[in-house]
């Protein structure tokens, strides 16, 4: 079988229900259902706390002054408590925790409990926190050249604002997490987590203990993008102490409402802007200034708002460039990673002004994309200092505008808006290019250890973790394909922290590129060692003067490659090895190279090399009700050499499909004392299969292999979501139709049904009052 071609390692078990996830786990009639009691207030002080009601039941109860160890779940600064004490700063925020032996006891018990509060003013909307100037910290700037001056005398100058909302998760798994006590203080916990050594460290700190008492296993999660890395510690940390306290071992599952209304989304901006150009429709300058809402702590805000500034150009050359960062905080709950990371806030914004200055000009936008786009074969250099290289822009731009028969379709839409007045057609097309590494530098780093028993098959142990992306089946076809064996000889472990330690996240897309590097350094080990084994094995056939650069691993044998008869099964060399005593299991490290950056200056090279991507969507608008229909979609992304097309095509629509969502239907909403009023399928509208479009094209990149990566290959997880910026400018495209492109529409992301009718709406009165 080619390791390519491998199927996702679940696939059998999801289709027939076998696939084990935490909710499955079940560790005898001891075990018992943990429950989390939340605050209702946004900001209030806590007078009292009346549990007697659990006390006389005989539950175990878990608040602040029950933690042995340090009450705080912050990941990166400690500014979130673990259970709240003595006030509250968000709705959800969790104050008490508490056994039981049923989901529907606890229901029972937790109506029982009383808790007295003394509300204070809330912040729940950015704009507020921006006017109180609660910043976390001070602004970051990233510049190059001197764009204040050439927005002082550029020939045309355009400025505007974009409100990105924020966005759901919606994992099918809610967070969840089963700790089982063990002797002493040793602590196994079974986690949906992307990040099995920070859940490791911050159950430790909680719980008072070393991290070596501390066990995290991940075998897979049921979604995550991004909403575990930071959002499962805390999970983790309640089923801990629970369990601690009552000696039992301890399952908790949030439910869907509670899921939604305690964890953090993508952060929401609000960005400023403005572009100076000249008539030819080349960029000369553009400053931005992106303003995020934090939520009540920091958690990942500042690394999210910076990969932000990162990607504030996207795909295009811009001499003189200022763009600025700030986070404020807000009484909700603290937002948190999802897929891009801060990429589509910043993509979106320069977007929507390179489509405003295409109708300022009188051009097509797509022209002026074009125009801007970086190229080689002279170096570029990024805003940050970055050199570019291997720039395919230009060549995939053309294949796109050719596949999707752009230039025709255009004129199609142009006659179809000219004679139809009750539905409004739009065409866009955007690029993405998107930095692939952690930018925390230190975090580029993987381990993996790797078994070989005697009956030749093995066993692959990573940091990575399975969240539905095909992780496990991409390593298990590296490790086969650099064994050179059959993938069924191969498994791929569950992810624990015993066996392979300080783990980074399984994000920023780069769990196959660290962890698959890991695993072939480790295998390259391996197979130097059964080399010399397999030198001893032919030089007892009487074949002598046999050199390891001479000896080829592949179809379940070592062979010679001088000598086609000389071949050894892989299993016989196996067994001399052990026999021989030689070791058959080693670990694997791998750090990406060349990857720093200095935040005081704003210049380094955070990326270990950038992922391209191109999209032309067209819609079709109903002008009376807003409503969209997403008609087409022709996609052409980079993924280098693919490590298994079949996976990266799905990463590629889901990706796509979940920007969709971000783009036009996801709208979350809070009132002003701070409630989700967005919280459950029957008020969040996740895509659909009416939302993915009519005539959905999707093609990889071919013939263009990625140096100094794992096989050529490219990260696929998140570049495909911003592609769907085509969606939303298409749509805003077919709302400038309605005053035939004379009139800029203005409307925020997402595009629902009402933003859009209130902006066909404002187009029209702006082109009665032109008459």
């Amino acid at each position: 079988m080619n390791p390519q071609s491998l199927k996702h390692d679940s696939i059998t078990g999801h289709v027939a229900g076998k696939s084990v996830y935490i909710d499955d786990m079940d560790v005898g009639s001891h075990q018992l259902i943990g429950r989390v009691v939340y605050s209702r207030f946004a900001s209030a002080l806590i007078e009292e706390i009346d549990f007697s009601a659990l006390t006389a039941a005989g539950c175990v109860v878990v608040t602040s002054k029950d933690i042995p160890g340090i009450n705080q779940v912050g990941p990166v600064v400690h500014d979130e408590p673990c259970l709240a004490e003595g006030e509250v700063t968000f709705i959800g925020q969790a104050i008490l925790l508490f056994t039981a032996h049923s989901v529907e006891e606890a229901d029972a018990l937790e109506k029982q409990i009383v808790i007295k509060y003394q509300p204070r003013e809330a912040v729940t909307t950015l704009h507020d926190a921006m006017q109180c100037n609660l910043q976390l910290a001070p602004e970051r700037v990233i510049q190059r050249g001197n764009p204040d001056e050439m927005l002082e005398r550029a020939p045309y100058v355009i400025e505007g604002s974009l409100e990105t909302g924020a966005q759901e998760h919606w994992y099918l798994e809610t967070q969840s997490a089963l700790a089982v006590p063990g002797e002493g203080n040793e602590m196994l916990i079974y986690a949906s987590s992307q990040n099995p050594a920070e859940t490791q460290a911050i159950v430790a700190e909680v719980m008072g203990i070393r991290r070596n008492e501390v066990t995290v296993e991940v075998r897979r999660m049921g979604g995550a993008f991004g909403g575990k890395e930071t959002q499962a510690n805390p999970i983790a940390a309640w089923a801990a102490l629970l369990a601690r306290a009552s000696g039992r071992p301890v399952k908790m599952r949030l439910f869907r409402d509670d899921d939604q209304i305690m964890t953090g989304k993508r952060h929401r901006f609000y960005s400023t802007w403005r572009l100076a150009f000249d008539q030819e429709g080349k960029i000369l300058a553009y400053t931005a200034v992106f303003n995020s809402d934090a939520g009540a702590s920091t958690d990942l805000s500042w690394a999210i708002m910076e990969r932000a500034l990162f990607h504030a150009e996207n795909a295009y050359y811009i001499p003189h460039i200022r763009v600025t960062g700030r986070c404020y905080k807000t009484n909700l709950p603290s937002n948190t990673a999802f897929r891009g990371f801060g990429g589509p806030q910043g993509m979106a914004v320069i977007e929507n002004a390179i489509d405003r200055m295409a109708r300022y000009l009188g051009m097509d936008a797509a022209m002026i994309r074009q125009i801007n786009f970086y190229r080689t074969p002279k170096a570029v250099e990024t805003p940050y200092g970055q050199q570019l290289s291997g720039i395919h822009l230009d060549m995939m731009f053309e294949q796109l505008m050719q596949s999707s028969d752009y230039n025709r379709r255009r004129e199609d839409i142009r006659l179809f808006n000219q004679n139809t007045s009750t539905h409004k057609r739009g065409l866009a097309i955007t690029p993405v290019k998107f930095g692939i590494s952690f930018t925390t530098s230190f975090l580029n780093q993987a381990g993996a250890l790797v078994h070989i028993y005697r009956d030749g098959s093995i066993q692959v142990n990573h940091g990575g973790t399975e969240m539905g992306q095909g992780l496990y089946a991409k390593i298990q076809g590296i490790a086969a394909s650099e064994f050179g064996i059959s993938p069924h000889n191969i498994r791929v472990s569950a992810t624990n922290t015993s066996k392979v330690p300080n783990a980074s996240a399984t994000a920023a897309s780069s769990g196959s590129d660290l962890n698959g590097m890991a695993v072939r350094n480790a295998v390259t080990v391996l197979k130097a060692r059964l080399k010399k084994v397999a030198m001893d094995l032919l030089a007892s056939k009487g074949i002598e003067d046999v050199a390891p650069c001479d000896l080829i691993f592949g179809n379940d044998t070592i062979s010679l490659s001088t000598d086609p008869q000389a071949v050894l099964p892989f299993t016989e060399v196996v067994q001399k090895a052990y026999v021989s005593q030689v070791s058959l299991s080693t670990t694997g490290f791998y750090k990406t190279p060349g990857i720093f950056f200095d935040r005081a200056s704003g210049k380094g090279n955070p990326f270990h090399y950038f992922a391209y991507g191109m999209a032309v969507s067209e819609v079709e608008t109903d002008v009376f009700t807003g409503m969209y229909r997403l008609l087409r979609t022709d996609i052409l992304h980079d993924t280098g050499n693919s490590l298994n097309p079949g996976i990266d095509f799905g990463q590629v629509e889901g990706g796509f499909i979940q920007g969709v969502g971000w783009c036009t239907t996801e709208e979350i909403k809070w009132d002003n004392e701070g409630r989700l009023l967005t919280h459950s399928p029957d008020t969040y509208k996740i895509p659909t299969i009416d939302d993915i479009p009519v005539d959905f094209r999707v093609s990889l990149l071919e013939g263009y292999p990625n140096d100094g990566t794992i096989h050529g290959s490219k990260a696929v997880g998140e570049p495909p979501f911003m592609l769907a910026l085509s969606v939303w400018l298409a749509i805003k495209d077919a709302v400038s139709a309605v005053g035939n492109h004379i009139i800029e529409p203005v409307f925020s992301l997402p595009a629902t049904a009402e933003v859009v009718l209130m902006s066909i709406e404002e187009v029209r009165r702006n082109v009665s009052g032109k008459k």
